[in-house]
């Protein structure tokens, strides 16, 4: 039960006053009370640390924020957290800087660049890479013929278009020699995938959940890359925040990371704690694409030791200092700061979660 505010006690006292005479009896007895003792029973109460984190896109990847909200885990270790939409880039990072935010989960290259050029920015964590693959249109069942065809982008200069670029070099296609490069300025990999079927292009990057998605449509396409076999490293989203608020606040941005820690645990080991945020954030209904994000995500791509992935991090860097000559020669350990996760980890943190029961 929520106990009043002082502002509330004072005023029902005044209601109590008729012509200067504080009406006597049991109600007169009850305020006295709540005056008297309840300051003592607002101390007992646990205080809550505020704390916001944005997500950069709505996609299954955001389950450890929505679960740790939803299942109270923020509240569990004294936070009140709070998961918001921030889009990516300068939104995000500028809402960081000013202290709108705590915690970002965007693209680490993002990160990495404002860091580069002066921002006080830090990874400290990672939602895993992105499980892109290149796919094809159903006619196509090979990457060899791809050869003489249209290969749909975003637009140069995007994490997508480097992981593109990188595979095409993995097997052996150059482009605008062996392949064409159309870009399309669609960022959803499901629109792209559509663009093959209009006969526009005939293959692009999509992701796993999309081979589900298309599937229900009685559409299919053809995985004739896959980034992981190749040992191509994707790009990661990843968990960031500023440098002072690790220094000033060390043990929120610890209690976040409890938190967060443990909503990967329990969406890894309670499925139907995973389709409740899927449907609640994501409005999905459909069994099997919640089967696909399940599995996709929280099974596959989502650590449970989220320590940010450092050559996924290194190769952003490197496809980016070509334009942010800042970033030439960096490492990726530059931008990152492990040090709270390997304090859990030597705490124990993670072999206890394996111990708990799932809710």
């Amino acid at each position: 039960m929520k106990l009043p505010s002082w502002r509330e006690r004072k005023r029902w006292v005044n209601s109590l006053q008729i012509g200067g005479h504080v009406k006597l009896g049991k109600a007169f007895f009850f305020v006295s009370l709540l005056l008297i003792f309840s300051p003592a029973v607002f101390a007992q109460e646990k205080r809550l640390n505020p704390l916001v984190v944005s997500y950069a896109s709505v996609s299954g990847s955001r389950a450890p924020l929505w679960i740790a909200k939803e299942m109270g885990l923020f509240e569990k270790y004294g936070l009140d957290g709070r998961p918001i939409f921030v889009p990516a880039g300068y939104p995000s990072v500028s809402a960081l800087i000013s202290g709108d935010v705590q915690f970002i989960a965007t693209g680490g290259s993002v990160v990495a660049a404002a860091s580069a050029q002066g921002a006080p920015l830090v990874m400290v964590a990672t939602l895993g890479s992105i499980a892109y693959k290149l796919m094809a249109h159903p006619s196509i069942s090979s990457v060899k013929e791809l050869r003489g065809k249209v290969i749909g982008a975003l637009r140069p200069g995007t994490t997508t278009d480097f992981v593109l670029q990188r595979i095409l070099q993995k097997v052996g296609l150059v482009p605008g020699k062996d392949v064409t490069i159309l870009p399309t300025g669609l960022s959803r990999s499901d629109e792209r995938l559509l663009l093959m079927f209009q006969g526009k292009i005939q293959a692009t990057l999509g992701t796993a959940d999309n081979l589900a998605q298309f599937e229900l449509k009685g559409l299919k396409v053809n995985v004739v890359a896959d980034p992981i076999e190749l040992k191509v490293p994707t790009p990661a989203s990843d968990i960031s925040s500023t440098r002072q608020f690790l220094a000033n606040h060390r043990s929120r941005a610890k209690a976040f990371l409890k938190a967060f820690c443990e909503a990967i645990w329990l969406g890894r080991n309670n499925k139907e704690v995973a389709f409740r945020v899927y449907r609640k954030y994501m409005r999905i209904e459909e069994p099997k694409l919640l089967e696909s994000m399940h599995r996709n995500y929280l099974l596959t791509s989502i650590p449970l030791k989220p320590y940010p992935i450092e050559d996924a991090i290194q190769a952003d860097i490197e496809d980016l200092s070509a334009s942010i000559t800042e970033l030439r020669g960096k490492k990726a350990s530059a931008f990152m700061d492990t040090s709270l996760l390997q304090e859990l980890e030597s705490e124990g943190f993670f072999a206890q979660l394996q111990t708990q029961k799932t809710r």
